[in-house]
């Protein structure tokens, strides 16, 4: 009777054996021909590229930001200062965010990077995007309480049918395990394009801009933010942005791009 028992259990468990294997040697032979049929492609010149990532040639014209750079803005200093150096512009200039961080400059492939994934829906790049940020921004999560994306305009975000912000930051918290609010912020008025604007009319497109719904308020209150966007120009955005949590209560908020601009002749040296 025993054996009779052992003999059925032992059946269904090697037939579910069987099929694990067929199945793990089929997602392997599915996974080749795909590879061969259509192989993996440069993220920013789409040519042809071993793994996942960008080929070699625009990755030379990548310009990743590493320290030494001004612990308040992220700028890249020309040479080392010493820790906890501020730049002139930190100094003459502060912003409402306390920290910002970026993973790559605005030049080259970066914003080819940028415009491929908000004007023409390329959201396969922001896994990789995002791989690279939350290497960046590293410093500022380890101490974060909650990312919170930039928010589009429901209007803008209608045209676009997704907001590259929140696409960055999901890949992010994938990476770093810190929550995401995607409604704590909201944009109350449609903002003009900030490209072309000096820095005085960016600052006043955006002032007033945004705003914490009040049901989101206790889930702001005297928790460590981290703002995420796209790309850090003068900083407009990002500021407003930072004010409307800041009145939520909010006990911090550092900011996290993936670009920034980094003006040659105002480097710090």
């Amino acid at each position: 009777m025993d054996a009779e028992a052992t003999v059925s259990w032992s059946l269904p468990a090697q037939l579910r054996g069987a099929l694990k294997l067929c199945r793990s040697a089929w997602t392997q032979t599915a996974r080749l021909a795909l590879d061969i049929a259509l192989p993996t492609l440069c993220v920013a010149c789409r040519d042809p590229v071993a793994g996942e990532g960008v080929c070699a040639a625009c990755w030379g014209k990548l310009s990743f930001i590493a320290p030494p750079f001004c612990s308040r803005l992220g700028i890249p200093f020309v040479y080392d200062p010493g820790p906890g150096i501020l730049s002139m512009q930190a100094i003459a200039d502060p912003p409402a965010y306390q920290r910002a961080r970026a993973a790559v400059r605005y030049d080259d492939v970066a914003r080819t990077l940028v415009h491929q994934l908000k004007y023409h829906d390329r959201t396969d790049l922001a896994p990789t995007m995002g791989r690279w940020m939350a290497r960046a921004g590293k410093e500022l999560l380890a101490d974060a309480d909650l990312l919170v994306p930039v928010p589009l305009h429901w209007r803008r975000g209608f045209s676009r049918r997704f907001n590259q912000s929140g696409a960055l930051a999901r890949e992010i918290g994938r990476q770093s395990g810190v929550a995401i609010s995607r409604d704590a912020l909201r944009r109350i008025r449609p903002t003009e394009h900030q490209i072309g604007l000096s820095r005085s009319e960016r600052a006043s497109n955006v002032q007033g801009a945004f705003k914490v719904p009040p049901e989101h308020r206790a889930e702001i209150q005297g928790r460590r933010i981290i703002l995420v966007d796209d790309v850090l120009t003068s900083g407009a955005t990002t500021d407003a942005c930072a004010r409307a949590l800041l009145r939520a209560k909010a006990a911090q908020v550092d900011v996290l791009v993936f670009a920034r601009v980094v003006e040659a002749h105002k480097v710090p040296i």
